[in-house]
């Protein structure tokens, strides 16, 4: 089976997609999907929560024409089967309604993820091209390594299995990237001088519970100075680290990994949260179903949360209350205009995680 089907170079099928996309971004939209969802929502009536269509279902199906190679190959045209997408749809949803409700951040995001993959992803968001979305996440963002592809009924199957995490958070390439310098007091230390440099911000629950939020905490413990124990071999110096810092200034967005957070540890999600002297404020978070193995999303609008799964057919509602039995697997923060000051610090008060 597998020998009928010519090999896919996912450099040249990327370009067919961007050109064709290209093609159709000189035609402006009388209204994106950003305006129909907001207008749905002044216009929602109790009765119905729903959004008039559906929005990124799950899976999918892309047709491509192969290239050059599929002269000999049956057929030309390729149908992949796209599963288990759930692990980027979340965070897909979630990054077009950022970039949709702040002028800026299109140009700022392009900085690391390419101008012109902003510009596609938009379009095609707006386009209701949501296979093609997914495409483009997985050709141009991520690694063969990040997915499983398989020759399966004369189709070939793109399966994202996995942590959502891993398939889209550590592909945002440097956006989050932070660094904390350390030293070591033994000038023997053969390795006095270090560097660290994450991309994602990974948040462990406080060993007691603190006195005031926790998860403002747990982020203060992340980037604040330390003093520990030198680790390398044959030191017993002490090794000092700075305050660590973010590598290309503020981003635009973070995404928090709370999935090492129990539910007991997280009775309150500050809407307001202090990152490296900036503020920043809640604009959405995922969810995952740890007994169907599926992640959902959450996210506002103009004050209005809205829960997005891909399962659904009625996939993107109006929350009223929030969606049982689903463990929180990150917070999604953007940054505020006005940089973070301890006077607006102490003003902070903890938001129920349960308050619409």
């Amino acid at each position: 089976m597998e020998s009928k089907f010519c090999v896919l170079n996912d450099t040249e099928d990327l370009q067919t997609l961007i050109s064709n996309t290209e093609k159709s971004l000189q035609f402006e939209r009388s209204k994106t999907l950003f305006e129909e969802i907001r207008a749905s929502i002044n216009n929602n009536d109790e009765e119905d929560r729903s959004f008039w269509r559906p929005v990124l279902p799950w899976g999918g199906v892309y047709t491509i024409r192969a290239g050059r190679k599929a002269i000999s190959c049956t057929p030309l045209y390729v149908k992949i089967n796209l599963k288990n997408t759930c692990t980027i749809d979340g965070f897909l949803m979630i990054l077009y309604v950022i970039l949709r409700d702040n002028q800026s951040f299109p140009r700022e995001v392009g900085v690391f993820l390419g101008k012109q993959f902003v510009e596609h992803f938009l379009y095609l968001m707006d386009s209701y091209d949501y296979t093609t979305v997914k495409m483009l996440w997985i050709w141009d963002r991520m690694s063969k390594r990040q997915y499983r592809s398989t020759v399966h009924r004369a189709a070939l199957e793109i399966d994202l299995f996995g942590n959502e995490h891993e398939n889209f958070t550590k592909n945002l390439e440097n956006l989050m990237s932070t660094m904390q310098e350390s030293l070591c007091t033994n000038w023997s230390c053969p390795a006095r001088f270090q560097e660290f440099i994450k991309r994602t911000i990974n948040i462990n629950p406080p060993h007691e519970l603190p006195h005031r939020d926790p998860i403002q905490s747990a982020v203060d413990e992340f980037f604040c100075p330390k003093i520990l124990l030198c680790k390398e071999l044959g030191c017993d110096g002490l090794r000092e680290f700075s305050q660590r810092v973010f590598c290309h200034g503020p981003p635009p967005f973070v995404i928090l990994n709370m999935q090492q957070w129990k539910s007991e540890e997280l009775s309150y999600v500050p809407y307001h949260l202090a990152l490296s002297q900036h503020r920043y404020s809640l604009e959405g978070a995922t969810l995952f179903n740890k007994e169907e193995h599926h992640y959902s999303a959450a996210f506002q609008i103009d004050g209005y949360w809205m829960h997005y799964d891909g399962l659904r057919n009625d996939n993107l509602i109006l929350l009223h209350k929030p969606p049982e039995l689903l463990l929180l697997s990150s917070l999604v923060y953007i940054r505020a205009s006005d940089k973070f000051t301890f006077a607006d610090f102490i003003k902070l008060s903890p938001v129920s995680s349960s308050k619409e």
